[in-house]
């Protein structure tokens, strides 16, 4: 394993930029920080970060992506999921008692640790972490980190403080501290969400969280909301963030990297399925072991700059794709649009509502839901179905950190049970047709007299080999009583170990004391060294080894094993 700086990338695709393509830059990138600035102050809360963190981390990482990130219009920054994980994170960092170390600068470890995760993991080209977490492992586990960032926005709403943890208890807490509702702020945050959710059905020009800024920024001001009761942000440090490596203090280092894996897993994973789709909008190949690369420029940059960890956003590049963004470049004009909010807007954010927050924050985590592709899920696989409802329970019912353990360990026996059980088919012919056919779905196929012909469809391997040794104990039990071979077609086996070895030689003695002889037919070439090396092709008998079906038949019609291979 070699670590080395990754080269810009920036300057490559500057190589082919058009001048006519700045004005739709310009143009994106302004829209991209209009519409990047209220998640940006909103999503810092979720981890009980200050707001300004969120501003740091929609600027450097946007310039780190635009240098080393592989895609012209991917848009990095705060992403809600991510962003619950962090809080997560977090919480595990700080539940060590006696702690004095700061959040933020809890955060920007994490961020840094992400990002050289990022590093290692793109040095030894493991871009394949990114198809690890299934699309529906990842509906299920987004829609249960929404539910997860719905409950938390209860205090923003009320005003109540909330103690229970769950999906259930806090709203029954709620219930019991109904009198401690502070009705200004609810009627705000209804009145914020539901602007948020009519904006996109009369197609707003206008986004919906910068309409929902803007307005509640105004209101803020003409009526007093901070003296009224209804909580602010409060002050935002003006200035633009300054270079500095956070030190790790007496943070427990190990509770860090858990939870910075943990980020890395599912931050890359949802990153690289966002690339990739907006990928194929634009026309292009994601590679995910490149875009590692500038995620993890990304996140080192955050990491220094006092942010937290990001990743791609879905919002941001819908809006730059929308635009007409062409290069990278509108993410350098982006960055530059949030320096000047930092520079010169801070008094004006400083009066923004919390109760507009929580709105925005509460819209985010409904998008989060995706009910049609867990409606295609339940049409397609039911099976996927559940693995889904258990990656949706894993973040409300033992917390969010345990969520990510609960996902990956879905993903896991998901991959096992479909590999535990391969299908198999018994064979026949087709009259006047070459080749064998499945005889379960091919109507006119026919079993050949006294030669059994069946396939497996998977690897042999230590943890199906029972399984398998059954169902071809089950398929010789089927077989007419004179039927002299049985010819496994085992050109869908990829793979076999020593445990399958030994399994595939009991069968041959079985199989013997009945007076059939097993044959193995267009065999793999691991698979074939591994049989040879344990002795078990020697036992079957070389002339029992086809490097096809038709071969087999052949042999078994002349009664000439000169056929076999």
């Amino acid at each position: 394993m070699r670590l080395s700086l990754p080269r810009p990338a920036l300057f490559e695709n500057l190589g082919s930029y058009q001048v006519g393509w700045l004005r739709s830059d310009i143009s994106a990138g302004l829209a991209i920080a209009a519409v990047g600035l209220p998640s940006a102050i909103a999503y810092p809360a979720i981890a009980t970060l200050p707001p300004e963190t969120g501003l740091y981390a929609s600027i450097t990482p946007l310039v780190a992506y635009a240098l080393f990130g592989p895609s012209r219009q991917l848009i990095v920054g705060p992403d809600a999921a991510t962003m619950t994980i962090l809080a997560a994170a977090l919480a595990a960092v700080f539940a060590t008692p006696g702690i004095t170390t700061d959040r933020v600068t809890a955060a920007a470890l994490l961020a840094l640790a992400v990002g050289v995760l990022c590093l290692i993991a793109r040095a030894v080209r493991l871009g394949v972490l990114a198809t690890f977490l299934s699309r529906p492992i990842l509906t299920g586990f987004f829609a249960g980190i929404s539910l997860s960032i719905l409950i938390g926005q209860i205090k923003r709403f009320t005003g109540v403080a909330i103690e229970s943890e769950g999906l259930v208890t806090p709203v029954l807490e709620l219930a019991r501290k109904a009198g401690s509702i502070h009705l200004p702020s609810l009627a705000l945050g209804v009145g914020c969400f539901a602007m948020l959710q009519v904006a996109p059905a009369l197609r707003s020009p206008i986004p919906g969280p910068v309409m929902v800024v803007v307005l509640s920024v105004a209101l803020s001001f003409l009526f007093d909301f901070e003296g009224r009761g209804i909580a602010v942000v409060g002050s935002i440090p003006e200035g633009l963030p300054s270079m500095t490596l956070p030190e790790m203090g007496d943070l427990p280092l190990d509770e860090l990297l858990v939870g910075a894996a943990a980020i890395f897993l599912v931050s890359f994973g949802s990153g690289v399925i966002a690339a990739r789709s907006f990928g194929a909008l634009g026309g292009y190949r994601v590679d995910p072991n490149r875009e590692l690369t500038g995620f993890g420029a990304a996140n080192i940059a955050a990491g220094f700059f006092g942010a937290f960890p990001v990743t791609a956003s879905d919002s941001r590049t819908a809006v730059n794709f929308a635009v007409g963004g062409r290069s990278q470049v509108a993410s350098v004009i982006a960055a530059a649009a949030l320096m000047a909010v930092l520079l010169f807007l801070g008094d004006i954010l400083r009066i923004l509502p919390i109760p507009a927050l929580g709105a925005i924050l509460a819209a985010t985590a409904l998008s989060l839901i995706d009910l049609g592709a867990l409606k295609q899920i339940w049409r397609v696989s039911r099976m996927e179905f559940v693995f889904a409802l258990i990656a949706m329970w894993g973040p409300i019912g033992l917390g969010v950190l345990n969520g990510v353990v609960i996902a990956i360990a879905a993903t896991l026996v998901y991959l096992l049970r479909q590999s535990m059980y391969p299908r198999d088919a018994l064979l026949g012919r087709v009259p006047g047709r070459d080749g064998f056919y499945k005889l379960h779905r091919e109507p006119e196929a026919r079993p050949v007299q006294g030669f059994g012909a069946c396939m497996i469809q998977g690897s042999l391997l230590f943890y199906n080999t029972d399984y398998i040794q059954t169902r071809l104990t089950a398929i010789a039990d089927g077989l007419p009583a004179n039927t002299r071979w049985l010819v496994i077609d085992a050109s869908a086996i990829p793979q076999i170990d020593s445990t399958a070895t030994a399994m595939l030689e009991e069968v041959h003695g079985e199989l013997k004391e009945r007076g059939i002889a097993l044959g193995l037919a267009e065999l793999h070439t691991d698979a074939r060294a591994m049989l040879d090396r344990a002795g078990v092709i020697d036992k079957i008998g070389r002339a029992m080894i086809f490097e096809g079906m038709e071969d087999a038949l052949l042999a078994f019609e002349t009664g000439n094993l000169g056929a076999a291979a």
